[in-house]
């Protein structure tokens, strides 16, 4: 037999997709030839391969040997193709028996001694692998925990190529191929947050961020240096609710692709917290790259909190670049032959100082900076960025008097009062398809049943009347009312739930 057959998975974004890796071997002068549009890493693989098929003890044979990755259309990224590669090369020398090689999945790098070796992406490929029907899998030793959180497939992690060979040559004999030990299931150590119980004082920031959690609505704290803007944000992911199994795994398969999978084995439900640095690109936030289009902070933050702290010293194209997924939940990377899609539907907040001085607040007598520089500070976070910004919250400082209270309510209670007002906002949005108040269309609260009477919104009206708020201003205000209520225990948004959504768009409160 000089053809041989193997699976492997090539990814788009989170999308996996089936390949065929198939070998043949013929007379010619001994070359191994990969085409299927491999990447420079891919293309590497016959060198890696031979090395480690020869310590094997099953040297590649001395001929011309063709390998075709198809569909050849789509492009395969990354050394995980090595072992694919090998398996088919081996089972067109005979070397390795037709059969369950040709139906497993195989995953993995290898050594120049012959060790399978971790790749990124096990996740997303395994995923895919078990919805095209896949139930066998076959990876590295590191990526076994990785693999095992899919349900429905069978992973098998040989330490090298040497015992995948073997265990081929024993299912000749009709043994079944060796499952991987399972991993225990533990809950990896997310990075601490800390307790809402421990920020003094700022009733009223406590109660925005619970609004925050409740509803699924963007924030932006704005005050002097040392007040807690941070210590909050922080701690806002403390009150959400942990995430679902599916919600876990698609946060996991992101971090996958870019080789920060949690340590500890198990599936983190935690919601992620990502605070880059004011100094991230485009790219860095995005994502993209020129090889390889990884996601960014944005997708990295899906399902969590994306703190941006000193918001106003990003560079506006960075800060730009959060206006389309905050509406669509989605960032769509586009390059000269691919197009990749990643989720990014997070909960922006946005920190910054009152002035580059950071003094600017109160009387503002210690401020040190011209009128020039305030303006152009100010004018940093942009109109259309901030409209997209539910809440916008002036942070006082902290009187003396505070410190000798008891402390505040802990993330716990919070969090439960929380869980119980996002079920009462599932059942009310549930035939609508929407499950948070902060992701239903102004369309449907802007209609019967869900439209407020006009005495209940005339405070919110006569601001779009005078053009203070744009359309989207308006929806996000019925948005956030419809939280206050919810958290409140009524039923339906009052004019004091209204009224007191438009105060958390401080412009706003300032026209009315």
């Amino acid at each position: 037999m000089t053809l041989g057959r193997t699976r492997a998975v090539a990814l788009h974004g989170l999308a996996g997709r089936m390949v065929e890796v198939e070998a043949h071997i013929a007379p010619g002068l001994p070359h191994i030839a990969v085409s299927g549009l491999p990447d420079k890493a891919c293309g590497q693989a016959p060198d890696r391969i031979r090395s480690a098929a020869a310590i094997s003890g099953a040297p590649i044979p001395s001929h011309r040997i063709v390998v075709n990755l198809s569909p050849a259309e789509i492009p395969k990224q990354g050394s995980g193709f090595d072992l694919p590669i090998a398996v088919a090369i081996l089972v067109a020398a005979r070397t390795i028996r037709a059969g369950v090689a040709a139906e497993a999945m195989h995953v993995a790098e290898l050594g120049l001694d012959g060790r399978l070796r971790g790749v990124r992406g096990v996740l997303p490929m395994v995923l895919a692998a078990a919805r095209a029907g896949v139930r066998d899998v076959v990876v590295a030793p590191e990526n076994v925990a990785e693999a095992q959180l899919v349900d429905g497939v069978r992973v098998h992690a040989p330490q090298t190529l040497a015992e995948l060979i073997g265990w081929y040559a024993a299912c000749e004999l009709g043994a079944p191929l060796p499952v991987a030990d399972v991993v225990p299931s533990q809950t990896p150590r997310s990075a601490g947050h800390g307790d809402l119980a421990d920020v003094v004082g700022q009733a009223q920031a406590r109660l925005s961020l619970e609004l925050a959690a409740t509803g699924g609505h963007h924030l932006a704290l704005s005050g002097p240096p040392g007040i807690g803007k941070t210590m909050l944000s922080e701690r806002l992911v403390t009150i959400l609710p942990r995430l679902t199994r599916d919600e876990a795994l698609e946060s996991h398969a992101i971090r996958s692709l870019v080789g920060l999978v949690p340590e500890g084995g198990g599936l983190d439900r935690t919601p992620p917290f990502e605070a880059p640095h004011h100094s991230s690109t485009v790219t860095a936030i995005a994502g993209g790259g020129s090889a390889t289009v990884v996601p960014g902070a944005i997708s990295r933050a899906h399902g969590g909190v994306l703190f941006l702290d000193e918001a106003p010293e990003f560079r506006p194209s960075v800060l730009q670049t959060l206006r389309q997924p905050l509406e669509s939940g989605h960032v769509t990377i586009g390059r000269a032959r691919e197009t990749v899609t990643y989720p990014a539907r997070f909960l922006l907040v946005l920190a910054s100082n009152p002035c580059p001085c950071g003094n600017g607040h109160g009387n503002g007598i210690d401020c040190t900076c011209t009128s020039l520089e305030f303006r152009r500070y100010q004018g940093r976070l942009s109109g259309p960025l901030l409209d997209r910004i539910d809440i916008r919250l002036s942070v006082s400082p902290v009187p003396r008097g505070a410190f000798a209270e008891e402390r505040g309510e802990s993330s716990a209670v919070v969090l439960a009062r929380v869980g119980e007002a996002r079920e009462v906002q599932r059942q009310r949005w549930s035939r609508a398809g929407h499950e948070l108040n902060g992701r239903v269309p102004g369309s449907v609260l802007r209609r019967p049943p869900f439209r407020l009477p006009p005495e209940v919104t005339r405070a919110v009206d006569r601001c779009i009347d005078l053009g203070v708020i744009s359309l989207r201003g308006y929806d996000r205000i019925l948005r956030l009312a419809w939280t206050a209520a919810d958290l409140a225990g009524h039923a339906v948004p009052t004019a004091g739930d209204v009224d007191f959504a438009l105060a958390l768009r401080e412009t706003g409160a300032q026209a009315a």
